[in-house]
Order: C-alpha cells, then sequence, then structure tokens
C-alpha cells in the first residue's frame, strides 16, 4: 500500500468504489453468467474502464478491480485468467482513480452457486489454501496498492486466507461477509474478524456484501487498534435460487457517519450501489 493510504487511513475515511456489476449491467452489458463482470473484463475492457472512472468521478477514492469473480482452474484457460487478473488492476488504474484494490472474491463466487454466502464448500483449510494461492501471488505481483480479500463467508476460508498471506508481501484488507451463515454461531462473526486482523500485511478489517443494518454490529464485533471497513449492499436482498433482486435500496449513504464514528476508515458499498450512492455516502462522511 502507498504510504499516503497508510496515512489517510490513520485521519479520515477513505471512500471505497460501488457495485462495479450493477453499474456495468445499467450500463448495458450482459453480468448473467457465471463469469458475472469477469466476461466484461475480458471481452470488454474500455466498459470496465468507464465504469471505474463513473465511480471516481462521484467521490471514490478506491477502485475495487473486476477480479472478484475471475480464478484458476475455472472456465477461463489459466494463462488467460492470469494476463486478466493482471489486466483488470491496469484498467482501473487508468480509470484515474487515487487507490487500486485488487479484488480477491471466496471460492464461493468463483463456483456461482450462491456458497459464497455459507462458505459450505466441503474442503479443509489445506484445499482453500491451494485454491487461493495462485491467485493472490499474481494480484500480489499487479502493481494494486491493496489486496482487497472480501465477501468471506465463514471462520475456515478466513483461516486459510491468512495463512496464505503469511510471507507475501503485500499489504490486504481483509473483508467479511456479515450475513452468511457460515458466521451463524454466537461470537464467529467476531472471533473470524480478530482472525483476519492477525494476518501478515492486514491493514483493515471488516465486512462487506450485508444489509447495512448488518454493519453497526459487526463493527463492535471488531477488534480494536485497526482500522475498519464497512461496505454493505444497498439493502435490496439477493435470491441466489432465482438470481434476482428484492426491496429496497438507499440505505448505504445514510448510515455511513454512524460507521465511521464506530471506527471505519474504509467505506463504500457492494451489490446494487450505483455512482449516485456512492456520491451521497462521499458526502457524507467528508462533512
Amino acid at each position: 500500500m502507498s504510504g499516503d493510504l497508510s496515512r489517510a487511513l490513520a485521519v479520515r475515511p477513505v471512500v471505497l468504489d460501488g457495485g462495479l456489476g450493477t453499474l456495468l449491467a445499467a450500463r448495458g452489458n450482459d453480468v448473467s453468467s457465471s463469469l458475472w463482470s469477469a466476461r466484461v473484463l475480458r471481452d470488454d475492457p474500455d466498459e470496465i474502464r468507464s465504469a471505474h472512472a463513473a465511480f471516481v468521478d462521484a467521490g471514490a477514492d478506491v477502485a475495487i478491480t473486476s477480479s472478484y469473480q475471475l480464478g484458476f482452474d475455472g472456465a477461463i484457460p489459466d494463462a488467460a485468467v492470469e494476463q486478466l487478473l493482471v489486466r483488470s488492476v491496469t484498467l482501473a488504474r487508468e480509470a484515474g482513480t487515487p487507490w487500486v484494490a485488487a479484488s480477491v472474491g471466496p471460492l464461493g463466487a468463483l463456483r456461482a452457486d450462491g456458497s459464497e454466502y455459507t462458505g459450505d464448500y466441503g474442503l479443509d483449510v489445506d484445499e482453500l489454501r491451494r485454491r487461493h494461492r495462485r491467485r493472490l501471488h499474481v494480484l500480489a505481483d499487479a502493481g494494486a496498492d491493496v489486496l482487497a480479500i472480501e465477501t468471506l463467508p465463514s471462520p475456515l476460508e478466513v483461516e486459510a486466507v491468512v495463512a496464505e498471506l503469511d510471507g507475501l508481501g503485500v499489504p490486504s484488507f481483509l473483508s467479511l461477509s456479515a450475513d452468511s451463515t457460515g458466521f451463524g454461531a454466537p461470537g464467529a462473526l467476531g472471533a473470524a474478524l480478530r482472525t483476519a486482523a492477525s494476518g501478515d500485511g492486514v491493514v483493515a478489517v471488516g465486512v462487506n456484501c450485508c444489509a447495512p443494518a448488518s454493519v453497526a454490529p459487526a463493527l463492535r464485533a471488531a477488534p480494536g487498534g485497526i482500522p475498519l471497513v464497512a461496505y454493505p449492499n444497498s439493502g435490496e436482498r439477493w435470491d441466489a435460487a432465482t438470481r434476482s433482486w428484492h426491496g429496497d435500496g438507499g440505505a448505504v449513504a445514510a448510515t455511513a457517519a454512524e460507521w465511521v464514528g464506530a471506527g471505519a476508515r474504509l467505506v463504500g458499498g457492494c451489490c446494487r450501489t450505483t455512482p449516485a450512492d456512492i456520491a451521497a455516502l462521499a458526502a457524507a462522511v467528508r462533512a
């Protein structure tokens, strides 16, 4: 992470971007396949760059790359995956953002079967480590300011990622899916946040891809002494079976100041949040 971002986190909230897939779909791109935004990254990189730029123009300080649902041993040949991971960082940088965060999604995002909301993979820590390893190393070398390890849905996957970060030599923030059933046991989310904070080079921990109302309790459960992360969904709810959203959005900006008061220093939006939401959030937290 560049030194000025480290200093910024110590003194003020830094604004993350919003739902990249949401914006790509609104711009007429097909993100309905299992590749999600990775298909646009492969087939129309100018659209990825333009979407990042829209969030930067709205006030985002950090662009999170389009690599969330892109991994090895999948639908795209491994050599092409490596090129696309590097491309995702380059496009975010070209959009003019002050800082780039290279997105590392959970294994469930690569499966596109809803398991990113449960962590129920049927795999042990060693296998989870192996599945994350190559992508972490490629993105660590791609020139981003920080790794954004997002939407982790279970204590087991947190443990695996933290183990893989040891000796990687790049800064990262770890963000957990606060509403995942994988954290359903009492105290499980707080314990996993403490595990995340213990990782080598981890500079912030928190939650994303959850209901806005879930953020404040999660931040209260987080360990002290480290900047916190908060970027929930718009307030709408995802139905993995029908692959559709339901309910009302617009709740992110309204409660962002509360998260900052609770220690959040990286704040933004996840699914269904738009540049307009990020503009309102930026105005709220910078006030």
